[in-house]
């Protein structure tokens, strides 16, 4: 059984299991190039959780064993992915005739970046050649010398010599230096996030090559990143009961609630009931490895009105778009808990957009999918006369 179906089927037997026993899992038991090991382990890190990726992460840089290195570069990789870029995964060993970069990465506005990746900077590393294999990629067509760069990705924060020796290079204009733990945390705050496109236009913008004297882009990603956190914060629902109370007239049954949290309870369930695995792609998305099947998990908690009971949700313009990307878009609406869950496909959703009531923010508009129950019943409420 390859690791993917054996975490898919059996998941307790590999989850508390250190990188090295998961690398002894697949195939051969030992990391090479076109090996079934190889292709085992990078498939099954296309299923796992952030989480998981983080700890193996963590494991190849505080334990040396023999397939460490080889597996930070898959893990690396992995993390590339789960930030939206296109990843081709390099070789563990260069030989004659291969270009040996560790990864190559594009970003959606097409910019190539040639990734090499290190456990230490321990040893002094040689710019000329990771630049050798910038040139050979760009003679050979797949990329172009003007859309393109260099990331080096270090197992350490403490880089001040690797930077001097980058920043006294000629190639200084042409690489970027980041930690895993860096890219770690990029790949956690894109998870707290609900418009992941704006948040990796603004990643890639920082992982680009350029003198920053002007800090705009930089503040604008902590900007944004705030901004979404205090929304969440703020709670959907007690806007919801706001904007009810004023276009109702309704008295307020329960003043003070804690905003619901129960995205991956929906999503677990859905999961148990297609067995796919999806994976987290930001606070309210999810989808399959191969990005075929797409959810979108929205949630309500239980709003008492006069009369009946009430379930509201926010329907955002990325949330569309993630939607329309995948040949299968579903929208999940948690009504109360995951006990009560609404599982549409968008094809059907996009067909009420236009009956719904739309709320304009200054941070942008959203459509309300307001439901209620009666009689045991849930009704969908929308423009009067509709």
């Amino acid at each position: 059984m390859t690791l993917k179906l054996l975490w898919q089927n059996s998941p307790e037997q590999l989850e508390n299991k250190h990188i090295q026993q998961i690398i002894a899992f697949a195939g051969e038991g030992r990391l090479q190039d076109g090996s079934k090991a190889c292709s085992e382990f990078r498939e099954f890190l296309n299923h796992i959780p952030s989480a998981h990726l983080c700890r193996y992460a963590n494991e190849c840089l505080e334990t040396t064993f023999s397939d460490s290195g080889f597996a930070l570069q898959d893990v690396v990789n992995q993390l590339g992915r789960r930030l939206g870029f296109q990843v081709v995964d390099g070789r563990y060993r260069g030989t004659k005739g291969d270009i040996g970069n560790d990864g190559l990465w594009q970003f959606p506005n097409g910019h190539h970046v040639v990734v090499e990746i290190k456990t230490t900077d321990a040893y002094r590393i040689d710019t000329k050649r990771i630049a050798e294999y910038r040139k050979k990629l760009i003679s050979n067509g797949k990329i172009s010398e003007e859309f393109s760069s260099i990331l080096i990705v270090v197992g350490r924060q403490d880089t001040g010599d690797l930077e001097a020796q980058i920043r006294g290079s000629k190639y200084a204009w042409d690489i970027r230096l980041i930690s895993v733990e860096a890219l770690l945390k990029l790949l956690v705050l894109q998870e707290s996030v609900d418009d992941r496109k704006s948040y990796i236009d603004r990643i890639c913008k920082i992982l680009v090559p350029k003198e920053y004297t002007r800090l705009d882009e930089i503040i604008e990603i902590v900007f944004f990143t705030t901004k979404e956190v205090q929304k969440e914060e703020s709670s959907e629902d007690e806007i919801f009961e706001e904007e009810l109370d004023n276009q109702q007239g309704d008295q307020k049954q329960d003043k003070k609630f804690a905003p619901a949290a129960f995205h991956q309870a929906c999503i677990n369930r859905f999961s148990n009931l297609e067995n796919l695995i999806f994976l987290k792609r930001s606070r309210s998305t999810y989808s399959t490895s191969d990005n075929k099947t797409a959810l979108v998990c929205a949630i309500s908690k239980i709003h008492k009105r006069v009369g009946y009971t009430a379930y509201w949700f926010a329907f955002h313009p990325y949330w569309q778009e993630f939607l329309e990307s995948a040949e299968r878009g579903l929208l999940i609406l948690g009504c109360g808990s995951a006990d009560c869950m609404l599982v549409i496909p968008y094809s059907e959703v996009k067909t009420w957009l236009n009956d719904l009531w739309i709320t304009e923010r200054n941070d942008g508009m959203y459509w309300h999918l307001r439901i209620h129950s009666e009689d045991s019943k849930l009704y969908l409420d929308r423009k009067k006369g509709k």
